[in-house]
Parts: structure tokens; C-alpha cells; sequence
């Protein structure tokens, strides 16, 4: 996947991760960059095509597909994080959590999968995360949320290899944006993420690691669960 000369999509742009991945994108000499989001207004990058986009909202992005034929590269980095546990948290908080972060993105796929197939094939990357892979107390909704759709980036990867679209998938711990504000942790800058994640891209990878906690967390995957959550183990 080149960027030079792609037409990108990128849900959430503005701000966050979103927001340095159209600045980076047209850095990289994309002829495009549709820079969507809930409330266009708030959008203020200039060089983007402003389009207003929901990935709640199934005809909101029926819409945008419409609007943005010439799309080659889509970018599902819209997410929220509502920092609710699954026995205790308000199931409709977490029904939401999985609308934004799985079913909105697989939206987004299934509306412009035939737009990417239209214009040679193109790309698809999904912001998944370190917690795709483990849970932690506090946080268990968007962890669920986010290891279906890594299972989902690894789906569509199978159904859209015959039209000729790639897909990858970038695991990320926290990261400097106002997601992680609240924590007083060790964070990656966000440009620095964007840059790995296009780099991943022009690579060809199918699955970005981007920093150490997620290459940490994916290698505990092969050992015994205990040694990863040792407070689960009973007392002996």
C-alpha cells in the first residue's frame, strides 16, 4: 500500500490519533484525506475534505460512502473507552462500548468494502490495542470491545483478500491522548504511533505492534494465563 497518491478515510479525526493521522497522511503526499467525525464542525485540519460520519449510525455511513467514491484507504481509528467492568457496569454503557468499537468500524468495512473493490482494492487499518489481548479490572468492557475486533480485523482480512484489499491491525498501549488523560502512566506520544502505524502500512504488515506493552502482552498469549493475572490463582 502506497500512500503517495491514496485517497484516505479516517473516523474520529478530530483529534487525537485521529487528527495525526490526516496531518501524517497528507505529510506523506496522500492526493486525499477525508477527515470525518460526529460533529464536523469540530474538525479544523487544514488540506482535509471535512465529512460528517457517526460509526453509530448505520446512514450516516451509508452517507459517507456515498459522498467519498474515490476512496483507496480507510482508516477505523473512531473509539471510545468508558472504563466499565462487565458485572458491575451499566449494560447499556457496554452495549455502546461495542457498537463504537466493533460494530461501528465492521460498519464502516461492510459500506465501503464495495467502494475499495470500485477503485482497484485499496486498505483497510483498524486502531485494536494491547488490550485486545488481556483484561484488566476497570477496564473489561473495552477490552471485550477491542478483542472482537482484532477477531473481526482477522475476518475481514480472509473475506476481502479476493477484491484485493489489505487489511492490518495496530495494537497500541496507552497512548498521550484525552482517552488515557486520567492515568498516571507511562504513555507513547500519539504522532509517534501514527508514524509506525503508516510505516506498518507501507510495509505491507498485517499486524502493527506498536510499542513494547503490546509486544509484552502478545507474547504472554503463549504461556499459562496464571503467571500473566496471579491474583485469579487461589491461595494454597
Amino acid at each position: 500500500m502506497k500512500i503517495a497518491g491514496s485517497v484516505v478515510l479516517v473516523t474520529g479525526a478530530n483529534r487525537g490519533m485521529g487528527r495525526h493521522y490526516v496531518e501524517q497522511l497528507l505529510e506523506r503526499g496522500a492526493a486525499k484525506v477525508y477527515a470525518t467525525a460526529r460533529r464536523p464542525e469540530s474538525v479544523d485540519l487544514p488540506g482535509a475534505e471535512v465529512l460528517a460520519l457517526d460509526v453509530t449510525d448505520p446512514e450516516s455511513v451509508r452517507a459517507a460512502a456515498a459522498a467519498a467514491p474515490d476512496v483507496t484507504f480507510v482508516v477505523n481509528n473512531a473509539g471510545i473507552s468508558t472504563g466499565h467492568n462487565l458485572i458491575t457496569g451499566d449494560l447499556a454503557v457496554i452495549r455502546q462500548e461495542l457498537e463504537t468499537n466493533f460494530f461501528g468500524p465492521l460498519t464502516v468495512v461492510r459500506e465501503f468494502a464495495p467502494v475499495l473493490a470500485a477503485n482497484g482494492g485499496g486498505a483497510v487499518l483498524n486502531m485494536l490495542s494491547a488490550l485486545s489481548w488481556f483484561s484488566a479490572d476497570g477496564a473489561n468492557s473495552y477490552s471485550v470491545a477491542k478483542a472482537a475486533e482484532w477477531s473481526m480485523t482477522n475476518g475481514i482480512r480472509l473475506e476481502l483478500i479476493g477484491q484485493g484489499t489489505y487489511v492490518a491491525g495496530v495494537h497500541i498501549g496507552l497512548v498521550d491522548t484525552d482517552m488515557a488523560a486520567g492515568l498516571d502512566l507511562p504513555k507513547s506520544a500519539p504522532a509517534d504511533i501514527v508514524r509506525i502505524a503508516l510505516d506498518g502500512i507501507e510495509a505491507g504488515l498485517i499486524e502493527i505492534v506498536a510499542d513494547d506493552w503490546s509486544a509484552h502482552v502478545k507474547a504472554s498469549l503463549s504461556a499459562d494465563p496464571a503467571l500473566f493475572y496471579p491474583q485469579t490463582v487461589p491461595a494454597g
